[in-house]
């Protein structure tokens, strides 16, 4: 299994007092599924998925990650843990504004070394055209429509190769009809044998997902397969 959860607990501290955001959550996702983790706002879907990408701790229980316990690691470890083996897709896809196209996907490779200094232009062109916004390269993100420019943030996304792809609403800032295909491109990925977990509140997702998981008031109330 590449993801397992056991007893999983997150408590935030609030002004109006403890908030129990996930109470016991065992899971496990195999490497090459496509989970959608469904739920109210408030249910607990991004805290899971914040959890398992180390960018936050739990209060209780462990997260196992390839083998890998990540909730013992420190700050540094998990940033270089993440960098490597996590790519994040977020709703507002968060491009660098002042950056070509390429340059943002390049950018985590020159972060964590990846690939060699000469590999990581050619890396981000080949990815940009897998997404099919290759003719888009040289352009700022900001000339890009917002389909575009997911389908960019993906690319970066993928960038260092990651076991895990984590995205957070990747498709609540799109119209339907480019929500439906950056789902098919997720399914396409899946199919390729990337790992997703995809938090969504669209309940399109659920027909391109290989599992579905329900979450209310932190619980795992159902899954779908």
């Amino acid at each position: 299994m590449l993801i397992e959860l056991q007893g999983l607990n997150k408590t935030y501290d609030t002004p109006a007092g403890a908030f129990a955001a996930l109470r016991g959550i065992d899971l496990t996702i195999e490497a090459g599924e496509f989970v959608a983790v469904v739920g109210k706002s408030g249910s607990g879907k991004s805290t899971v998925l914040n959890l398992v990408g180390g960018i936050d701790r739990p209060t209780s229980g462990s997260v196992s990650v390839g083998g890998t316990p990540i909730q013992g690691m420190t700050e540094n470890e998990l940033a270089i843990w993440r960098g490597r083996h996590v790519g994040l897709v977020f709703q507002f896809f968060q491009l660098l504004p002042t950056l070509t196209v390429a340059e943002n996907v390049m950018l985590p490779m020159d972060f964590c070394g990846t690939f060699a200094p000469n590999e990581r232009r050619a890396r981000a062109e080949s990815l940009l055209e897998r997404l099919g916004v290759g003719d888009q390269r040289d352009k700022l993100p900001s000339t890009l429509s917002g389909g575009q420019q997911q389908r960019v943030a993906v690319a970066r996304a993928l960038a260092n190769a990651p076991a895990l792809l984590l995205a957070d609403e990747p498709t609540g800032n799109l119209d339907s009809r480019t929500s439906d295909a950056m789902l098919a491109i997720f399914a396409q990925l899946a199919r390729d044998g990337q790992t997703i977990v995809m938090v969504t509140h669209e309940h399109r997702a659920i027909q391109h997902a290989s599992r579905v998981l329900t979450l209310a008031d932190g619980r795992l109330l159902a899954e779908h397969v």
